[in-house]
């Protein structure tokens, strides 16, 4: 049986995401603002959970239609085949938003969404009341120009949620995010990564996950595995798939610095949860100290990928600008050396003192950033 899904992800990652939903399986891929919509199997529902790595979840589409009043959104929810996916028992809470519509109220919305659910897995089933007793299944809705969207989240916990970072520092990278900066750099097997301002180790990482070719969900579970329209085996194929396209043996190396030793600790012990401390290293290093000499031993390039610390984040925006300025004497790249900045500042290249090769608009939570590219 085909299904529909929905796959939000960071503005500015959508081109990335609908290429990792090609290479599942994914069908009639469309894109839009923030989101990837595409069909495919139950096993398709699996492989997108446990491998996009720029996901935030995936949802399963239950139906679609306008919904200008109250009465057309009771009635559209009336006339969908919810029996197929929620069980008889089945708890269904909702919540979504509503944006550019006649329905502005999501708390009203949530009430009418609830009844009509009820309503017509009532008649379903044959019961007055659904007892919900059972698994849980997180309904979403979208409301979006008075378009309706039902959805069934697949995921349950967001998928950057990878299992490997239990701490952080004060301001991390989101996984998701740091996933699609690593995509754009082109990372691979036998690179060498650094991150000078390495925090918790995100970007390193989401790094050694993509030259390994480790699948980010490989180590945890989803809220799909307990529906029963999506079958065990779907996700057991789907894992045992992931395990046997592991790169072992790979050449890949990556290195931490920070002028803080707690973020270096928790570079390591995130490292050491993921599996990977084989391959990542972390030290304390002041910026002032970097060299890119130290990075190889032998004349090999390297990629420099980090996401500093700014003004409207961690320190004063002059503060910010001063580190920006020291980056620039030590991080401008050479001899094949490849440099990726994500930040903030519109003025970056001009307190750095080069301009990028290419920049790209992406967005970390709802700010608006720019990552720098240096690669020619």
């Amino acid at each position: 049986m085909g299904y529909k899904f929905i796959a939000p992800c960071h503005f500015g990652l959508e081109k990335t995401l609908s290429f990792e939903v090609k290479k599942i399986g994914g069908e009639d891929i469309s894109v839009s603002d923030g989101r990837v919509t595409f069909g495919g199997s139950a096993e398709v529902c699996a492989k997108a959970n446990i491998g996009l790595s720029t996901a935030e979840r995936v949802c399963t589409v239950l139906g679609r239609f306008r919904a200008a009043t109250f009465d057309e959104l009771f009635e559209g929810i009336l006339r969908l085949p919810l029996s197929e996916y929620i069980g008889r028992y089945d708890a269904f809470p909702n919540s979504g938003h509503s944006i550019n519509s006649v329905l502005k109220s999501v708390p009203a919305c949530q009430k009418i969404v609830k009844k009509a659910m009820a309503v017509n897995l009532g008649k379903a089933y044959g019961v007055n009341v659904m007892e919900e007793s059972g698994a849980e299944c997180r309904v979403r809705f979208s409301l979006m120009k008075d378009e309706f969207t039902l959805m069934l989240d697949t995921s349950g916990a967001g998928l950057h949620k990878r299992g490997y970072r239990r701490e952080s520092n004060a301001a991390p990278i989101k996984e998701t995010l740091a996933a699609g900066i690593i995509d754009v750099a082109r990372v691979r097997e036998r690179d060498i990564v650094c991150d000078p301002f390495c925090g918790s180790g995100t970007l390193l990482i989401e790094a050694a996950l993509k030259a390994l070719n480790i699948a980010p969900g490989l180590k945890r579970r989803f809220a799909g595995e307990r529906y029963g329209f999506l079958p065990e085996r779907a996700w057991r194929s789907a894992r045992e798939e992931a395990l046997e396209a592991i790169h072992h043996g790979s050449e890949f190396r990556a290195m931490g610095y920070d002028i803080d030793a707690e973020c270096v600790e928790l570079t390591l012990a995130n490292a050491k949860k993921a599996g990977l401390e084989k391959y990542i290293k972390a030290e304390k290093r002041d910026i002032r100290d970097f060299s890119y000499r130290e990075l190889s031993e032998t004349d090999k390039a390297a990629k420099i990928i980090t996401n500093p610390p700014y003004g409207e984040r961690m320190l004063e925006l002059s503060q910010a600008r001063e580190l920006y300025e020291i980056m620039g004497r030590q991080l401008l790249p050479r001899g094949g050396n490849q440099l990726y900045i994500i930040t903030p500042d519109e003025e970056f290249e001009n307190i750095f003192g080069l301009k990028s090769d290419k920049n790209r608009k992406l967005y970390n939570g709802m700010m608006m950033c720019r990552l720098y590219q240096y690669f020619k």
